[in-house]
């Protein structure tokens, strides 16, 4: 079957940047992966987008957009543009001229129970500046046949899992462990439809953390939380919370946990505790699985922390199973949401499935997505 070159964009509920990754698929089992790059935002539009979480909160339908949101929505496309621009003159140029992007935009809502999420990205408008077809709104059908919405990287997952050598191929059950803002895991059998859910906070209250009490936006390779220590009081308060106890597929918002269980603590006590809090969270997602997993996969931003991938470690040690980093499987862990993002893009042309009953809870697998401009 004929290859397919995609970029996929991805803009995260750590309101960082762009990831951009560029691949070859059959949108199938035939990955071929090339370029990324991480273009950033810089603090002020960080804030904005910020800013923009709150506006959001005043939607009912997903396409309204109060206050500051159609503007912001305008100019985030724009910087997906310029991204983009940037990707092919630069680390991408050795490529051939991608026929397709995948676009996921910035979710500034995110309500299953009600059915409605909002990603900020105009697609006909990124078109128009790429010059490629976009494949955008990749969430919203799901929607439509009862799903979560949420998460979507678990159909490129099983086929990167299918593609693992070495002492990691063929280890099932594996499971994928993406740390963002919010983390979710995605648990491969050898045998059957991908199982996915959020587990809980991954960096979004740590960093919300450290920005407030100690005026910087993220705990950068987990030094601040290198002074401190775990408070186990405030770890229990936070995985009491009712969202633990339901069995996936459940998905949430950035916004669902706060940091009112961590106030009083001190800030290097605090950034030390909710990463501890952010590894317990998933190793209890665990009791959830089918089977208890033989390798833990983990990706994502939050991989840098050591703390939560030390804590992470050990507790799945002493379940018999091994974590590994992304790049120890040959992977790499800041691309792979980017990458899933053009893989899910090629999988929408096709009409093939992007999500299953067992990542997201829709009645049947479903395609999805939106495809704005015309065929290269």
């Amino acid at each position: 079957m004929s290859l397919i070159t995609a970029i996929g964009l991805m803009s995260g509920t750590s309101m960082d940047g762009i990831d951009l990754a560029m691949l070859r698929t059959d949108g199938e089992n035939l990955v071929e992966r090339g370029p990324s790059l991480f273009v950033p935002y810089d603090a002020a539009f960080r804030r904005r987008i910020e800013a923009g979480l709150e506006d959001a909160k005043a939607i009912v339908r997903r396409d309204e957009r109060p206050g500051d949101l159609a503007a912001l929505e305008r100019d985030i496309t724009g910087r997906h543009a310029d991204a983009v621009d940037l990707f092919l003159r630069n680390g991408a140029k050795n490529w051939a001229k991608p026929e397709l992007i995948g676009f996921h935009g910035q979710t500034v809502l995110h309500r299953p129970h009600l059915g409605v999420t909002v990603q900020l990205g105009d697609g006909p408008f990124l078109s128009a500046c790429t010059g490629i077809r976009v494949v955008y709104d990749m969430r919203s059908n799901d929607m439509l046949f009862g799903g979560q919405g949420a998460p979507l990287v678990p159909a490129y997952h099983a086929a990167l899992a299918r593609s693992l050598t070495g002492d990691f191929a063929k280890k099932y059950p594996i499971v994928f462990v993406n740390i963002g803002g919010i983390s979710n895991i995605t648990f491969v059998p050898e045998h059957g439809d991908p199982v996915a859910f959020d587990t809980g906070p991954g960096n979004t209250l740590i960093d919300q953390w450290v920005s407030r009490e100690g005026g910087v936006p993220y705990d950068a390779g987990g030094t601040i939380a290198s002074e401190g220590g775990v408070i186990g009081r405030v770890v229990d308060d936070y995985l009491d919370n009712p969202f633990f106890e339901k069995h996936g597929p459940k998905s949430l918002d950035r916004n669902d946990f706060t940091l009112e269980k961590a106030s009083g603590l001190e800030l290097a006590d605090g950034a030390r505790t909710l990463a501890a809090v952010s590894a317990e969270a998933i190793l209890k997602s665990a009791e959830q699985m089918p089977e208890k997993p033989k390798l833990w996969i983990v990706c994502g931003g939050g991989r840098k922390n050591p703390h939560i991938v030390g804590d992470l470690r050990d507790g799945a040690e002493r379940a018999g199973a091994e974590v590994a980093q992304a790049e120890d499987v040959g992977l790499d862990g800041d691309a792979t949401e980017a990458e899933a993002w053009a893989y899910l893009a090629v999988r929408s042309l096709k009409g093939l499935p992007l999500t299953f009953p067992t990542t997201t809870g829709c009645r049947e697998a479903v395609s999805g997505g939106v495809i704005s401009g015309k065929q290269g």
